[in-house]
């Protein structure tokens, strides 16, 4: 089975101390892993690296079966990108809009009022992610954490993505974040979505996740933890 991300001798500056190396890594369709040992400005670098957004300075990074280096149309890699759903707090939600506006973005501009096409799927969404009917109306700027981390998710689900990419999400939900990690895995495995987890949050890592990986800064290798299969190809 092709790999949908697969990583060979990643190096990459980003204004660490050292450069962000990952010797190996590959992810396949419907596999949840996590990978422990990023801070954040790292694990904001090698998103972009798995996202294309950036070029490793060395190795190759290879998204749904073509090297990043060679997607070189935007549109080309708008289109690549939409198969990848992001939950991050870089993510930014507008305090005015309601829960339903900020899902619906994913669809449209069209937000006062949002069409109710749209809302059809907003309402969809919001079911998988857990959001309630009071969730939907009530603002983002009155929301609870949890509500935000769960419209987070919603957004990123709301183009069919075949890779969930999460971004130290447990930063989210302060305190206890593994209950919202539980709630992650439970979709993607509905979903059959694979999911890759970069936390520094070891319980978190074990409730979306089955394979902890940590990663070595200094060499790059990734240590497999509980739950190990195959990461290390």
């Amino acid at each position: 089975m092709e790999a949908l991300i697969d990583v060979r001798g990643l190096r990459k500056a980003y204004g660490g101390l050292r450069p962000l190396r990952l010797n190996a890594f590959s992810l396949a369709a419907g596999e949840r892993a996590a990978i422990l040992g990023l801070d954040a400005p790292a694990a904001e670098a090698l998103v972009n690296v798995f996202t294309g957004a950036a070029l490793p300075d060395e190795g190759e990074v290879r998204l749904f079966g073509r090297a990043t280096s060679g997607i070189t149309d935007a549109d080309d890699w708008l289109q690549t990108l939409d198969r990848i759903g992001m939950v991050s707090p870089r993510a930014m939600l507008v305090e005015e809009l309601t829960v339903a506006q900020s899902i619906a973005m994913a669809f449209t501009l069209s937000l006062d009022p949002v069409p109710e096409t749209v809302s059809v799927g907003v309402r969809r969404l919001a079911e998988e992610a857990r959001l309630s009917e009071s969730d939907l109306s009530g603002r983002i700027v009155d929301a609870a954490p949890l509500t935000r981390a769960r419209c987070r998710l919603a957004r990123a689900l709301a183009l069919k993505p075949d890779v969930l990419l999460l971004e130290h999400a447990n930063a989210l939900v302060p305190g206890d974040a593994a209950p919202f990690g539980r709630e992650v895995c439970a979709l993607a495995q509905s979903r059959g979505l694979a999911v890759v987890a970069l936390t520094a949050d070891a319980a978190f890592a074990r409730a979306v996740a089955e394979s902890i990986l940590s990663l070595d800064a200094a060499t790059g290798d990734l240590k497999a933890g509980s739950g190990w299969r195959r990461w290390l190809a």
